[in-house]
């Protein structure tokens, strides 16, 4: 089993996913995390490519963590775009990890970046199996990947209204490896508390996961919902296999 975790800046996929990633990665199965940028404005002391060198080495210690392979798509933060060469990447980045199970962006989400990576992923999705669609360095696939989608920051739409998943997993057996994940992002710190005013973004971000838990009664949960659109699969793939590793409350 092969899950690809594509999200639009390092730290996204560990604070939305992290804990999740971390029951997955226990029972063995094969993770890549990929970035859509490395991150190169996330910093108001260092120039965008000190900070990108900075956030690929986060990332891919985050990704060590879990045994995951770490990949960049090379995107610039807030220049990532769903036109044809941003589909055309993103469709070369599936067919390199070549998933059984893809998780990406949400949408709504605050960042636009968030939200052009929810409509790339999805339609790259599509496009991966498609043979005639982008003779780029890797095979298509052999057929559409599972996709699902992780919360949106804070669990929260633009509006700052609630945004429901459609099944949670209860992550808190593996809370404090989400903590270390999270805390692998150090050179963010500062840039969260200039831009997000956010002091500590990792018990922010373990905050965040409590407040999910709540929708279910859990303490800490991360939530997820499937994308249903044709011809995407329809079968639970995810949802059976975290059922197998721990409490899963559909809602």
């Amino acid at each position: 089993m092969r899950i690809l975790a594509i999200h639009a800046h390092p730290d996204d996929v560990e604070i939305l996913a992290g804990g999740s990633l971390a029951l997955l990665a226990r029972v063995g199965v094969s993770l890549t995390v990929c970035t859509m940028t490395p991150g190169d404005c996330g910093s108001a002391e260092m120039g965008p490519e000190d900070i990108a060198a900075v956030r690929r080495m986060e990332a891919a210690t985050a990704a060590a963590m879990l045994g995951a392979d770490s990949i960049c798509g090379e995107f610039r933060d807030m220049a990532i775009f769903n036109d044809d060469a941003g589909r055309r990447r993103v469709t070369q980045i599936l067919r390199e990890a070549r998933p059984d199970i893809v998780i990406t962006a949400n949408h709504p989400d605050y960042h636009c970046d968030h939200e052009a990576t929810h409509a790339l992923v999805r339609d790259a999705c599509f496009g991966a199996s498609a043979p005639n669609y982008d003779r780029g360095a890797h095979a298509p696939l052999d057929k559409i990947p599972h996709l699902y989608f992780m919360d949106s920051t804070d669990g929260i739409d633009r509006d700052g209204q609630i945004l429901r998943p459609e099944f949670l997993v209860d992550v808190a057996e593996v809370i404090d490896m989400k903590r270390a994940l999270v805390g692998c992002h150090e050179s963010q710190r500062n840039w969260l508390r200039k831009q997000h005013g956010i002091d500590d973004y990792v018990e922010k971000s373990i905050q965040w996961t409590a407040n999910r838990g709540k929708l279910a009664g859990l303490a800490f949960a991360e939530g997820f919902r499937q994308y249903h659109g044709h011809p995407y699969p329809q079968s639970p793939l995810l949802q059976e296999i975290f059922e197998e590793l721990t409490t899963l409350a559909a809602l």
